[in-house]
């Protein structure tokens, strides 16, 4: 029984860290050969970069974000050797969702993709831009501070008399005097 646990125990790590040693680079660049798309989380109208490290040669690659909506653009060499970068600006009529971004590398059949997601609005911004809520709201029924004092008192008024005379009423009800 042991033996048997052992030997699927050996198996199952055996999988796992071949399936590490061949699992495919990471989206975000950190893994090798990946595109790195930056900032990741976009709104419309925002300008992304895309780096590469993993083109031969020059370093240049030919970007493709036609999934979202930008066309095509060009990953020149960057500071760095090896790496070629390259940025679009996302339509203000893009969609929200994720999309996939494409690098072909000018030298060789290198493809390498990341993923771009779209929002209507970002989480930085809405943290840095909370605003409190100021004003009446215009429902029609009026409130205790509204703009006129007089309408008020006279609402309440009514309030004050129609409360009084139910009160009345169901008092002469309750004493069988009838209505």
């Amino acid at each position: 029984m042991r033996r048997t646990a052992r030997l699927l125990t050996g198996t199952a790590l055996a999988v796992t860290a071949a399936g590490l040693a061949t699992a495919p680079a990471r989206a975000d660049g950190s893994g090798s050969g990946g595109l790195q798309v930056s900032p990741a989380g976009v709104v419309p109208g925002d300008t992304v970069t895309v780096k590469t490290a993993v083109c031969p040669g020059r370093g240049t690659a030919a970007g493709d974000a036609t999934a979202v909506g930008a066309g095509t653009f060009t990953l020149a060499p960057g500071a760095h050797q090896g790496e070629a970068s390259g940025e679009f600006r996302v339509p203000p009529s893009a969609q929200p969702g994720t999309y996939e971004i494409v690098a072909r590398c000018a030298e060789g059949d290198k493809r390498v993709t990341g993923d771009l997601v779209v929002t209507l609005t970002t989480a930085g911004a809405a943290a840095r831009e909370q605003v409190e809520p100021r004003g009446s709201v215009k429902t029609g029924v009026g409130g205790a501070l509204g703009p006129d004092p007089v309408h008020t008192t006279a609402g309440v008024a009514a309030l004050a008399v129609a409360a009084a005379g139910g009160t009345w009423l169901l008092h002469r009800r309750a004493r069988g005097d009838g209505i």
